[in-house]
């Protein structure tokens, strides 16, 4: 069965930085678009960053110059390196996977994914 799982959050200070993972099992991962999504309580689902076979990528504004993308297709894992965190970085972080077929790229219109992991929770402190 499809299944995404996050990893690498955790707390710490302002200016600090993390590395999230999420390891892809059950599909075929070159097959699929893959992003990175969060939510903080209170507020709407965001995309943050995103990545296509191909390897383009794209940024929400808040994390241009801070916010990495990458993959490992032989692990079928995707990373988001964080740098320079600040407490509006606070949130749930999510993995997300869509079919190629169906979609032209990646996006950030979550309700265009279909598999998504459990997350992840960053809190930056300030």
């Amino acid at each position: 069965q499809v299944q995404l799982m996050e990893s690498g959050g955790g707390s710490v200070q302002a200016g600090g930085s993390l590395r999230l993972s999420c390891a892809a099992s059950g599909f075929t991962y070159s097959d699929y678009w893959m992003a990175w999504f969060r939510q903080a309580p209170g507020k709407e689902r965001e995309g943050v960053a995103a990545l296509d076979s191909d390897g383009r990528t794209m940024y929400a504004d808040p994390v241009k110059g801070r916010f990495t993308i990458s993959q490992d297709n032989a692990k079928k894992t995707l990373y988001l390196q964080m740098n320079s965190l600040n407490p509006e970085d606070t949130a749930m972080y999510y993995c997300a996977a869509v079919p190629r077929r169906g979609e032209n790229c990646a996006t950030f219109i979550a309700s265009r994914y279909n598999y998504w992991g459990q997350g992840t929770q960053v809190i930056v402190s300030s």
